[in-house]
């Protein structure tokens, strides 16, 4: 594994990487990037693909070309492989020969047919809540040998503290993007309610009541009724103001 990228650290890398990026896949697609080109200096073709597993479910899939893409998703259409197995137990799983390996018999199967020999899939560690694995696959039959098996061990545990706070970032930035939407969601009823109130000469309670009334016989959601209620009377979007 090539210890310097351009004169920069592994670790320098993705730092600049987390820095420059907006996302967690955006991020983890460069780093799947990173790993395949620079992970395993030999012959043969090398895919990187990189599977995030957040609520039991594959959140993010990041890979370093379309041929790692539809190796890796083929694994969520059979619900079974060697990175997902990776994932799920927190343990290294190494394919020697996906012609003759009688596990995950049907993905193995596809892998083989778009000219994968070996697989070689490393579990990340991850204090989020969240399981992810780096999956590398060779043209080769027997593309992994034991110190390679030792070179992406020792790859992933280096960057694994990285991988932890893109997606502790990625989780900060989806809780706030819940506040937000909740509280901007809240404005519209609150003005909607003042509207009615103001219509009807009723209590903030008997408003709230005939606001649901109308979103239940409607059958849509109150912050909808309430949206169309404020623009009916020319208004624009409820602005939610956000303290910095």
């Amino acid at each position: 594994m090539a210890d310097q990228v351009a004169g920069q650290t592994t670790a320098d890398y993705l730092q600049d990487l987390l820095l420059d990026t907006d996302d967690v896949e955006e991020f983890l697609t460069q780093f799947a990037r990173f790993a395949a080109a620079r992970l395993f200096e030999r012959p043969g073709r090398i895919l990187c693909g990189i599977t995030l597993l957040r609520d039991k479910r594959a959140g993010t899939v990041a890979s370093s070309s379309e041929a790692a893409k539809q190796l890796d998703e083929l694994q969520y259409l059979f619900t079974e492989g060697p990175c997902l197995s990776a994932c799920e137990e927190q343990r290294t799983v190494h394919v020697a020969d996906v012609a003759t390996d009688e596990r995950w018999s049907n993905y193995l199967t596809r892998a083989a047919e778009h000219g994968v020999g070996s697989i070689l899939a490393v579990p990340f560690s991850l204090d989020t809540g969240a399981r992810a694995a780096l999956n590398v696959y060779s043209t080769e039959t027997g593309g992994f040998g034991p110190e390679d098996i030792a070179t992406a061990e020792a790859f992933v545990a280096q960057t694994s503290k990285a991988l932890m706070l893109a997606v502790r970032l990625a989780q900060h930035g989806e809780s706030v993007g819940n506040l937000k939407s909740a509280m901007k969601s809240r404005t519209a009823i609150d003005i909607a309610i003042g509207i009615i109130m103001a219509q009807n000469r009723c209590t903030q309670t008997e408003a709230f009541t005939i606001l649901k009334s109308v979103s239940s016989s409607r059958n849509e959601k109150v912050r909808d009724i309430a949206a169309s209620l404020v623009a009916s009377i020319g208004q624009a979007e409820p602005e939610t103001h956000f303290d910095p």
